[in-house]
């Protein structure tokens, strides 16, 4: 095990339309997209494409979408740890303009306690706050071995505080700020308040607002991509903290804005792709967007 990823299961379905039925009515979807999704899921997918398989606990259920799961797992060559619930998850998403509304039928309902893990060889601990128990537990766990714990805060959750104190790199989406009613300032501050080492608000196109070591605040901008280019914003985040995790098993000599603007490579040349799996990069991939907009650390 290089890497574990702890986060809930979705099968999502992405589609682009002009129009929403209502009532009787039907429509065509211009284009459609079946993936794998979740958070902390979608990351590790990312991760194993670009190179460093990792170990995934995640919700399973013995349905046809749980075994199409499973199935994603295998051809990326994931070790799936499957926590039981009755029923696989669905995310029903519709990006347009930038944006994406989305419609969930979640079952985290866990049958059993979460799988315990031997992390000999382990390196990195990334964590989207589902499974919250088992999230707590290996944040401790890996905290106390000095594995880097890292955590997507899309949103707040039942242990966001007390998980906090364990999570060496938090990079959060301006969701959590609002739910929180913090400014990303405010935010920044309380991640430092936390001993998270290292902090972030994720801003979309406004870029990344973040702090490293040494506690020095600063912006990084999102790449100039132009918007007829946006095709699916979904995902670009969990692209973004696989892409990162990814770069600091790689090349853990780098600092950490080097893994940022990696990272960064990575969610712009998701967002032009429709679908989670489409959107997952090669190296060579985000060396072609690093190069397309000039991209220098």
């Amino acid at each position: 095990m290089q890497a574990l990823f702890i986060g809930q299961t979705y099968i999502d379905v992405v589609f682009i339309t002009d129009h929403m039925p209502t009532g009787d009515e039907k429509h065509v979807a211009s284009d459609y997209a079946v993936s794998f999704g979740g958070n902390a899921v979608t990351a590790a997918f990312c991760c194993a494409k670009l190179g460093i398989v990792p170990d995934l606990i995640a919700t399973a259920a013995n349905d046809w979408l749980g075994r199409m799961f499973q199935d994603m797992c295998a051809k990326y060559g994931i070790s799936l740890h499957g926590r039981k619930v009755n029923q696989s998850s669905l995310s029903f998403i519709m990006p347009k303009d930038g944006k994406r509304a989305i419609v969930r039928c979640r079952d985290d309902h866990h049958i059993h306690p979460f799988p315990m893990l031997n992390l000999g060889g382990c390196r990195a601990l990334h964590v989207d706050g589902h499974q919250p128990d088992a999230a707590i537990h290996y944040a401790k766990v890996c905290r106390e071995a000095g594995i880097l714990t890292s955590l997507d805060g899309g949103g707040l959750r039942t242990n966001t505080h007390e998980l906090l104190e364990f999570i060496d790199v938090a990079i959060v989406a301006e969701r959590l700020c609002e739910q929180m009613d913090l400014t990303p300032e405010k935010m920044l501050d309380y991640l430092k308040s936390r001993g998270c080492k290292i902090g972030g608000v994720t801003m979309g196109e406004k870029g990344l607002f973040w702090y490293d070591e040494t506690g020095t605040v600063q912006v990084m901008p999102a790449m100039p991509i132009p918007r007829e280019r946006v095709i699916d914003t979904n995902g670009a985040g969990d692209v973004f903290h696989g892409a990162y995790v990814y770069s600091y098993l790689a090349h853990p000599g780098k600092s950490w804005r080097e893994h940022f603007d990696f990272a960064r490579a990575a969610s712009t040349f998701k967002i032009q792709r429709l679908g989670n799996e489409a959107g997952l990069p090669t190296l060579v991939d985000i060396a072609k967007v690093r190069h397309e907009f000039e991209v220098r650390v």
